[in-house]
């Protein structure tokens, strides 16, 4: 299929349901944590790419087996290159399923997962850690597969689980951080960076991370619908 052929989309039942599975992936608490490592690969790539975007010297990606990560960049230490860096990882799954949800609504399926594999491959030179490489490397390999092996029909409904899990699996990791802040965690989490870059409290970042991943998904689902 040419690369840029706009694809039929699935019946809209067929829509709903690849959106139930994603939710099947975030909701419950064990499958989320495996599945999570996938919003972990896009909120670390999401830093490290406007860390570039931003001219920051972008040096490791570590991605951890309890679903953290870390991006290690350097440049100022203040300003707004460094503020724009920590303002992409909670934002980066909503921001990339809006965006995947643009292209299904187009009919863009392969383009969509070609230009995934590409975002995993420029993810995967950064990773310095074995199991980043390990959890980057069958997630860009399930890509590849289904790419090239699948049928057009399953590529789309693949495409549009993917999207669909970026919209909700965004959704659900602002608040784990507001529920790890409440009880006093995560005092080096980017919303607190954020404050003491900013002098704008941390719950205001919460409540712009909130608002831009609620907003993708009610954006990215008027778009997956077709409405």
């Amino acid at each position: 299929m040419d690369l840029f052929s706009p694809q039929a989309a699935p019946a809209e039942w067929l829509v709903i349901a690849t959106g139930l599975a994603a939710l099947a992936a975030t909701v419950p608490r064990r499958i989320w944590l495996v599945a999570r490592n996938a919003i972990t690969i896009a909120h670390e790539g999401g830093h490290a790419l406007v860390a570039l975007a931003c001219r920051r010297r972008l040096m490791a990606i570590r991605l951890h087996s309890d679903t953290s990560g870390l991006t290690v960049t350097r440049g100022r230490p203040t300003g707004l290159g460094v503020v724009l860096t920590l303002a992409a990882g909670y934002t980066a799954a909503p921001l990339l399923g809006l965006g995947g949800a643009a292209l299904l609504g187009a009919g863009l399926v392969a383009v969509l997962l070609w230009a995934a594999t590409a975002l995993l491959l420029a993810v995967l030179v950064m990773v310095r850690n074995a199991y980043g490489i390990l959890s980057v490397v069958l997630t860009g390999a399930l890509f590849v597969l289904v790419s090239w092996l699948a049928a057009p029909e399953v590529q789309a409904l693949f495409a549009y689980a993917v999207v669909w899990f970026l919209l909700l699996g965004g959704v659900r990791p602002p608040f784990e951080l507001q529920r790890k802040r409440r009880h006093g965690g995560a005092p080096d989490s980017d919303a607190d960076q954020l404050s003491r870059l900013t002098h704008v409290p941390a719950g205001v970042w919460l409540a712009f991370f909130h608002t831009v991943s609620l907003s993708c998904l009610i954006g990215g689902a008027t778009w997956l619908l077709g409405r």
